[in-house]
């Protein structure tokens, strides 16, 4: 079976689902932001105010784009819509999966966007970000799994039986 690589807003809960789904699957897990933190030595937040947020997307598409994993439930950051190149990487290796979050939801979930980690521009607000990056999950995933209101359990359920269903899961 091919990796499942989760896409969707910061607050959707992709790394949260990832290690429940990697546990369901028999899968290792893989946090991308975490391997962008260990290996530029810092956490997001800094990383983004040191290389502005078009040098993070530079590392941000070159550490997705050079995972190579079987296997493997694989969770982005947010902002790994606008990385062509690892998205398409990722495409070949795994199926890509959004996991749909509507606004209010995300809203109430999410504090201040620059303690996070976030990519966002100044005087953007997150509506904006959700605007802008909705399109481009939309066209990136192989399935979109709407969880907006679930509880966690829900979720899994939801997204569980959508792969089960998916063919390009079972391709080799």
């Amino acid at each position: 079976m091919k990796n499942i690589i989760f896409i969707g807003m910061p607050g959707a809960g992709k790394s949260t689902i990832g290690v429940v789904m990697a546990k369901i699957f028999g899968y290792d897990f893989i946090d991308s932001d975490l391997l962008i933190q260990k290996q530029e030595g810092d956490v997001l937040e800094h990383l983004i105010a040191r290389y502005g947020i078009d040098g993070f997307l530079k590392i941000e598409n070159q550490v997705n784009r050079d995972i190579e994993a079987k296997r493997s439930v694989i969770s982005t950051g947010g902002s790994v819509c606008y990385c062509d190149e690892a998205l398409r990487h990722m495409a070949s290796h795994g199926v890509i999966v959004y996991i749909k979050t509507d606004y209010e939801s995300l809203h109430q979930r999410l504090g201040d966007l620059h303690e996070r980690g976030v990519v966002i521009r100044n005087g953007s607000t997150l509506y904006d970000l959700y605007c802008e990056r909705t399109p481009l999950y939309e066209r990136y995933a192989d399935l979109a799994v709407d969880v907006s209101g679930c509880r966690l359990e829900e979720a899994i359920r939801k997204i569980k039986t959508a792969l089960k269903a998916c063919e390009k899961l079972y391709e080799e």
